[in-house]
């Protein structure tokens, strides 16, 4: 990998697009740190200091993770990526649902630039609803739970919608970044400026951990944290290939086929996606809890003490049945085995001892199955590591251990992603210089 890197940024061009890169990760982590016009920023800080180790941001616990911690300072890009993120998860799934949208993914590059604009529409529309729902909190005194510090100090209508506008231009404006390192620089944009907001939290939660634990807990830390993401490369890399072989057919005077090949299974075919939506829908009654006041109420207590509670197995459970539930659920929306299979019958292929059309759907439905089971145990496990460790190396609700969860399985998937970029527009060059 290293030696990747260094062969990259001795190509002109490839290090012209990764210093790129790297000016777009700066801009977006510059703007993380701008406090929004009308926001007190000393009297956010001090709120936040105050409710450190606390649960009282768990419900925005993923969405400020994904914004590297902008979105408790209310900055001009406290909504982050997200939004755009749950505009292109919704967009997916409806291309299940509505025939439209199916027959665009279909129609290749054209449609699937309509599907992006449609992305963006939603986007827009979903940070306008967040970034009201955040300010209306944040106005009330309900972001950072017992702060009574005034966060907006003026809370006329027109400031408030001031706000509301900023914010959701940081979600545009980050959005647009995002799609210029896709363009122009390495890798996937969105992708990439998740990467750099989780990875500029490690240093100062290794520091918490060290000042509240100890060095012997930290070298402890490092050592678990080192092997889980030695675990997490395994897996994602970790397919079940399925042979595939194309029969002869003549085309003209031209003899076409008779090659093998494998169909790839990834044992986690669906990626970070179950463990954004088990979260989420975790996380919504708390959220709910907040909107409806009366913080003594059974409800409210219920949720504060079974839902909310990391390090309650009530939580770990649900937390791992929802995101097995929505492994199978997202993995059999993604992958339909009647497509493949009609897509290999079309282009006269087959899978060796298993007839073509349905007989081959149902085997792909029978292995995909198979796999997605130990796929989705084992997003469970990273998922609920945190739990487990929170009370060893003394973290609040409110962070996030640096070596589990979302942040590791995103940190790793992108990096992998990378990598592999970088090392095919290696490989492309090398071939250019060896026909010239």
């Amino acid at each position: 990998m290293l030696s990747a890197f260094r062969s990259a940024l001795a190509t002109p061009d490839l290090r012209k697009k990764i210093l790129f890169t790297l000016g777009i990760v700066a801009i977006y982590r510059l703007g993380a740190n701008i406090p929004s016009p009308g926001v007190s920023y000393p009297n956010v800080q001090e709120c936040i200091r105050q409710v450190e180790g606390g649960d009282n941001a768990g419900v925005y616990s993923l969405i400020n993770l994904f914004s590297g911690g902008a979105l408790l300072q209310l900055s001009i890009l406290a909504l982050g990526i997200m939004p755009y993120i749950t505009a292109s998860i919704i967009v997916q799934l409806l291309t299940v649902v509505i025939p439209r949208f199916e027959q665009l993914k279909k129609e290749g590059q054209s449609g699937q630039n309509k599907l992006t604009q449609y992305t963006r529409y939603l986007t827009i529309a979903l940070a306008i609803l967040q970034a009201t729902g955040i300010v209306a909190l944040a106005d009330r005194g309900q972001l950072f739970g017992n702060c009574t510090l005034p966060i907006i100090p003026d809370s006329g209508i027109f400031s408030l919608t001031i706000i509301v506008i900023v914010m959701t231009a940081g979600t545009a404006v980050v959005m647009w970044l995002g799609e210029q390192v896709t363009e122009r620089g390495i890798g996937n944009g969105m992708s990439l400026l998740i990467f750099a907001s989780i990875a500029h939290r490690i240093p100062a939660e290794g520091k918490n951990i060290l000042d509240n634990s100890g060095p012997l807990v930290f070298a402890g830390v490092c050592f678990f944290g080192l092997a889980i993401i030695a675990s997490v490369v395994f897996v994602e890399q970790g397919q079940r290939r399925i042979p595939v072989q194309y029969a002869k057919r003549m085309v003209g005077r031209r003899m076409y086929g008779g090659t093998s090949t494998y169909l790839p299974l990834k044992v986690n075919q669906a990626g970070v996606i179950p463990v954004i939506f088990g979260s989420s829908l975790l996380y919504l009654p708390d959220l709910i809890a907040r909107l409806a006041g009366n913080e003594d109420g059974a409800f409210q207590a219920f949720v504060r003490t079974y839902l909310v509670d990391q390090s309650n197995w009530l939580h770990i459970l649900l937390y791992i049945g929802l995101i097995i539930f929505f492994t199978y659920f997202y993995v059999g929306i993604t992958f339909n085995p009647d497509e493949r299979a009609d897509e290999m019958k079309k282009f006269g292929g087959f899978i060796p001892g298993i007839r073509p059309g349905r007989p081959t759907a149902e085997y792909l439905n029978y292995v995909l199955s198979r796999i997605t089971l130990p796929g989705s145990l084992y997003l469970g496990i990273i998922a609920v590591l945190p739990n487990f460790f929170l009370g060893i190396t003394g973290s609040g609700q409110n962070q996030n251990f640096p070596f589990g969860g979302t942040a590791v399985l995103i940190m790793v998937g992108v990096g992998l992603d990378t990598v592999k970029q970088i090392e095919s527009q290696l490989m492309q060059r090398n071939y250019e210089g060896f026909l010239r």
